[in-house]
């Protein structure tokens, strides 16, 4: 079964048109497309590693001096309560690092390609992927902002499975082509993106029901979502990927790309979850979202460094809870 071409679109069907802004917001909007196709040519000029290099160390420089780092030693703080003040310092630098990094490498993700050596990628659970493609039908591949995320479609599809993604579309409708043009020449075929949002939600169930396969980043903070723990805290999780796998009864493939050097990643693809089968509903998605709750937290603890961990991932109170008790130890 395929679903109509009308179903498989991305952000240039499902957003207001670009053609139809003002027209002070559509020179706006131009001159800030040319700016980044201009980044985007310098970067790619220098080639992956001096680029990653050059990403990882002005974002490093900077990073760690910007407000949004308290909100990351906060993180820490709550999340490694063994980590002191030095090592807290070491892991924040390495975030900013490991995103300046991945942004820089924005414009060689299509170069990016399973190698020996150097810029690229390699791979452990190989026979994962390899079976899921032989095996056909709807799945869910999982992952979290770790590592550069970009990589992964790219490389799950050299394997057979064309992964469609929900994404966060740029305000910027030129920004936002530009982009998903790069992610479709990484990818080698005309893969539909869904934007985040309840439109989006419909086009991927839509995109589950023709057999296809989905990629979903389940580790940021959703305030309409279910608490679920992490770190042995709640937090606010989103329930699409365990609803929609339950729903369609379909693999939960976990994975995400690690980092191991300038421009150069190990995919490391886990065996399908269990899914839940007693019947609760409720209780079966809760119960699925806590396991991908704890992969995540084992792929955080082994490389803190490469979580994205400047976002606020735990409610309010948790971490007032956090500052009443570092005023309680001054």
């Amino acid at each position: 079964m395929t679903v109509p071409l009308r179903l498989l679109c991305d952000s240039r069907t499902i957003l207001p048109p670009y053609w139809h802004e003002p027209l002070p917001m559509k020179v706006w909007h131009a001159i800030q497309g040319q700016a980044l196709r201009l980044v985007l040519a310098l970067l790619k000029a220098l080639g992956a590693e001096r680029a990653s290099d050059l990403g990882g160390a002005v974002a490093r420089r900077i990073g760690p001096y910007l407000p949004v780092s308290h909100v990351a030693d906060r993180n820490l703080r709550l999340a490694m309560p063994e980590l002191d003040a030095a090592a807290r310092r070491r892991i924040i630098a390495g975030v900013w690092d490991n995103l300046g990094r991945t942004v820089a490498e924005y414009p060689h993700l299509p170069l990016l390609k399973r190698t020996q050596s150097g810029p690229g990628w390699e791979i452990e659970g190989e026979e994962i992927l390899l079976a899921q493609a032989a095996r056909g039908g709807a799945c869910i591949f999982v992952s979290g902002h770790i590592g550069n995320w970009e990589v992964l479609p790219p490389a799950v599809a050299t394997f057979g499975m064309f992964m469609s993604s929900i994404y966060r579309a740029p305000a910027n409708p030129v920004v936002d082509e530009i982009l998903l043009s790069l992610r479709r020449r990484a990818i080698g075929a005309e893969i539909p993106l869904f934007p985040k949002g309840a439109v989006g939600a419909r086009y991927s169930v839509a995109h589950l029901r023709a057999g296809g396969c989905l990629g979903m980043l389940i580790d940021q903070k959703m305030n309409d979502g279910i608490e679920s723990s992490l770190f042995g805290y709640p937090a606010m999780t989103a329930p699409a990927a365990a609803a929609l796998a339950l729903k369609f009864n379909c693999p939960v493939i976990p994975g995400y790309m690690r980092r191991i050097g300038p421009a150069r990643f190990r995919l490391i693809v886990e065996p399908p979850l269990s899914l839940p089968e007693t019947g609760q509903r409720a209780e079966d998605i809760a119960a699925l979202t806590l396991a991908m709750n704890q992969v995540l937290e084992r792929w955080i603890r082994a490389v803190p460094e490469q979580w994205l961990w400047l976002h606020r991932r735990w409610p309010k109170p948790v971490m007032a809870a956090l500052a009443d008790r570092i005023t309680g130890e001054a």
